[in-house]
């Protein structure tokens, strides 16, 4: 085809492509009842019908968790507001029948009672929303931009990263924003409530905060702790900050549970007393792991982490290093900004590198296969959890560590870890604006490095053969003593349910486990004496090696005997001398206060 003929075709399809129109309302009328109701307006699309889906997890969160069943009725209606066939293909597919009308209206309800970061809530007290959860796109045209109307009700704010319309009309019951893609959209999360908000400058960029929920927390002294957070993040990529406006949303709860990340944002549940104490550490940790997300995860990605499939898992052996890396920058970072003192940090490493190597999954799981199976396995665990499986946050932490070290020794402490991450962001996300493979990470590592890293990866990527920690720490002036110890230990956890002793977990190689107890067990008897868990725990730390005893438990409401004996586990502890640190070793456990 001419060159010339190509480009007019080209430009009436872009023309024909840009023609139509998409826009979202979100209202609450009635938010006690936990329903969102959505409008979907689409107009000039020229197919006769129009599938719209709604996807099955949330980028971020590996887990297919069906969201679609939290949709009961979908109706559609044309420019004359007569109703359309509406009917579904698959579980997240609804087939619109429009004809030729060149407007349908489409209206559904969403069931929103799940306060997680991954999820979405309303009540009277407030509303959040992820977008996976809550807005459908139309297949074919997930790259079409629109408008998002969210009708306030009773809440006085909202709080999100998507830009405000720019000519909307004041309107005091409603906000109109803009979204360019449905990407966008669905990685915008939502605050609507009367929640307080507060901003501080860090690094170039504007950075709102919106609390929902009471606590302990001191507004001026979160400004300053986490503007220095975002700033020693931004010192790794040397100061290039994606964003001009960033937001957190932090909830305020009894319980707690964890940060999901976003191009511009975060969420954050977290306990409402974390402010002060040793939880506040905690809590900064958690800030400094889902910023640095900015760049690994949301911009410096494995190639399957975007564009997204959300109809399906979409699988990397890359976790590892995604959130493996970024546990490790959370406490790296947090020393460099003056949170933790050296010994702090050096016991962070130490808790993890005793936690893994003590975990009997980690000799069967390798972190590659940790990684790929994150989909069917981090957030199902069960009570073989321990013997079965490593986590990639915990695993990945201790690979990006010893890697690190080796870096840090190629190149006599002058470059590190931040000067691998920061030629990959520039190679892999500025210059070809694409994800990596598993292979070009290697490839990419062993150039940095210098060196073959193919029996590194063998044994402890795709295998899972012990990391020879102190091998890798003593070129930094630090001593890594392994010692190996003999546990007095029976190999069983436990927990009061209803005034029941239960059994949770019984280690694989443990003298419980060839005492014949299993999970679900109930324990009623030690020797005779009724016990809950605290005497139990006192009868059992009265007994030595090999000293037989009698344990009457029900299973499945049947009573049994079971003769058992105190056994012992293997186990290593590792402890870390910085004694003889050298300048490498300095400049690892350096802080960068002002």
């Amino acid at each position: 085809m001419n060159k010339f003929l190509s480009l007019a075709v080209g430009l009436i399809l872009a023309g024909l492509s840009f023609s139509q129109k998409i826009s979202h309302e979100l209202s609450m009328p009635n938010p006690e009842t936990h329903y969102f109701h959505v409008e979907v307006t689409l107009e000039d699309f020229s197919e006769d019908t129009i599938t719209l889906a709604l996807p099955v997890w949330a980028p971020g969160s590996y887990l297919v968790r069906e969201f679609s069943r939290h949709i009961d009725v979908v109706r559609a209606a044309d420019i004359n507001g007569e109703a359309l066939k509406v009917y579904k293909t698959r579980k997240n597919h609804w087939v619109i029948v429009k004809g030729n009308s060149s407007r349908v209206t489409v209206n559904y309800e969403v069931y929103a009672f799940d306060l997680t970061v991954r999820t979405s809530f309303l009540d009277r007290s407030h509303g959040f929303v992820n977008g996976s959860n809550v807005f459908m796109y139309p297949i074919g045209y997930k790259n079409l931009g629109g408008e998002l109307s969210i009708q306030k009700g009773i809440f006085s704010r909202i709080s999100t990263i998507l830009p405000p319309k720019p000519e909307g009309v004041a309107n005091d019951g409603q906000e109109t924003f803009m979204f360019s893609d449905y990407d966008e959209l669905a990685d915008s999360p939502i605050e609507i409530g009367n929640h307080e908000e507060f901003t501080f400058e860090a690094a170039g960029a504007l950075h709102r905060v919106a609390m929902y929920g009471s606590g302990n927390y001191h507004i001026p002294t979160l400004q300053k702790d986490m503007a220095r957070i975002v700033e020693v993040c931004v010192n790794v990529f040397k100061g290039d900050n994606p964003n001009k406006e960033y937001l957190f949303i932090i909830h305020n709860t009894h319980t707690g549970s964890g940060g999901l990340e976003h191009m511009a944002s975060t969420v954050l549940n977290v306990n409402r007393w974390t402010y002060e104490g040793p939880a506040y550490n905690r809590f900064l940790s958690l800030v400094a792991h889902e910023y640095f997300h900015l760049w690994l995860v949301k911009r410096l990605r494995p190639i399957q982490l975007g564009p997204f499939d959300y109809d399906r898992e979409n699988y990397t052996d890359l976790l590892w290093v995604m959130e493996g890396f970024t546990s490790y920058y959370d406490d790296l970072l947090m020393r460099r900004a003056g949170f933790y003192s050296e010994q702090e940090y050096l016991n962070k490493i130490q808790g993890t590198m005793n936690f893994v190597e003590n975990t009997h999954g980690n000799s069967v799981h390798p972190v590659a296969h940790s990684s790929f199976d994150a989909w069917i396995k981090l957030y199902r665990p069960d009570e073989n959890t321990r013997n079965s499986r490593i986590s990639y946050y915990s695993k990945g932490h201790l690979v990006a560590a010893t890697i690190d070290a080796m870096i840090m020794e190629q190149y006599k402490g002058k470059k590190s870890m931040d000067d691998f991450l920061l030629m990959l962001y520039n190679k892999y996300y500025k210059e070809l604006d694409r994800g990596f493979s598993e292979a070009e990470f290697k490839e990419e590592l062993e150039k940095f490095l210098k060196r073959d890293l193919t029996k590194f990866f063998e044994d402890h990527i795709y295998d899972s053969k012990t990391i020879d920690y102190p091998k890798y720490f003593k070129p930094l002036g630090i001593d890594l003593r392994k010692d190996e110890l003999q546990k007095v230990q029976f190999g069983i956890t436990t927990a009061m349910e209803n005034g029941k002793l239960i059994v949770k977990n019984v280690d694989l190689l443990s003298a419980a486990k060839r005492a014949g107890l299993s999970p679900n067990d109930e324990i009623i008897a030690f020797n005779s004496f009724r016990v809950d868990q605290t005497a139990l725990n006192n009868f059992m730390g009265g007994l030595n090696p090999g000293d037989p005893f009698v344990l009457i438990v029900s299973r499945d409401h049947e009573l049994m005997v079971i003769q058992a004996e105190m056994g012992t586990m293997d186990q290593v502890r590792y402890v870390f001398d910085t004694t003889h640190k050298n300048k490498i070793g300095q400049y690892w456990l350096r802080t960068d206060e002002p």
